[in-house]
C-alpha cells in the first residue's frame, strides 16, 4: 500500500472513531494553530484581460514586493464561544519555546479554566518529548490528529476569515505594527 493510501486510510478511520460525537463532546475541544500574515500579497495570482498593446500598461500592472514586504506569524486557539489570545511568534518557534510561551502560558490556564482538550497539528515543536511529557505532566487531554492531515481544524477557517478581513480594511496595513494591531 503506498504512503497516500495509507494517509486516506487513516483520515477514515478518524473520522470513524468521530462520526458519532455529539456536538456536546466538539464544543469541548480547544483547536490551536499557527497562521502568517504578510503585508502584501506575495502568493497571489492576479489575470488580466487587456486588449493587444496593453499588456504593460499601468492600470494593468501591479508592483511586486520580495518576500510579501514582510509579515507576522501568529498562534490562537479557538472553541465552542472562546477565543484564546493571539500570540505573536518573532523567530523559529522550536519545542522549547513553543512549550514556554504557548503550552505553559496560554493552553494550560485556558485549558484548565474551560475544562478542554487540545487539538494541535503535528509539527515537530507540539511533538516533541518535552511537549508532550509537559502536557501529560499537567494532565492536558490530547485530540489525536493524523499525521499529514489535510487542515481541517476550524481555525483554519477563523485564519481565512480574518486574512481577508484584514485585506478589505481601508487603508490596508502598510508596515508590520499596523498589521498586529489589525489581527
Amino acid at each position: 500500500m503506498d504512503l497516500t493510501a495509507v494517509l486516506l486510510r487513516n483520515q477514515l478511520e478518524r473520522a470513524n472513531a468521530r462520526i458519532r460525537w455529539r456536538l456536546a463532546l466538539w464544543r469541548g475541544v480547544l483547536f490551536t494553530d499557527e497562521s502568517q500574515f504578510s503585508l502584501y500579497r506575495a502568493d497571489g495570482r492576479q489575470r488580466v484581460w487587456c486588449c493587444v498593446g496593453e499588456r504593460f500598461a499601468d492600470v494593468n500592472v501591479v508592483d511586486r514586493v520580495a518576500h510579501g514586504g514582510g509579515g507576522v506569524m501568529v498562534w490562537a486557539g479557538v472553541c465552542y464561544g472562546q477565543l484564546t489570545q493571539v500570540h505573536f511568534i518573532d523567530g523559529i518557534l522550536n519545542a522549547q519555546r513553543y512549550r514556554d510561551e504557548i503550552l505553559r502560558s496560554i493552553v494550560v490556564p485556558f485549558i484548565h479554566d474551560h475544562h478542554l482538550m487540545l487539538q494541535h497539528d503535528n509539527v515537530r515543536p507540539h511533538v516533541a518529548r518535552i511537549c508532550t511529557q509537559f502536557l501529560e505532566a499537567e494532565n492536558i487531554p490530547v485530540l489525536a490528529w493524523p499525521v499529514y492531515s489535510l487542515d481541517m481544524s476550524p481555525i483554519e477557517h477563523v485564519w481565512d476569515a480574518l486574512d481577508r478581513r484584514i485585506c478589505q480594511r481601508d487603508p490596508v496595513p502598510a508596515n508590520i505594527q499596523q498589521l498586529r494591531k489589525a489581527i
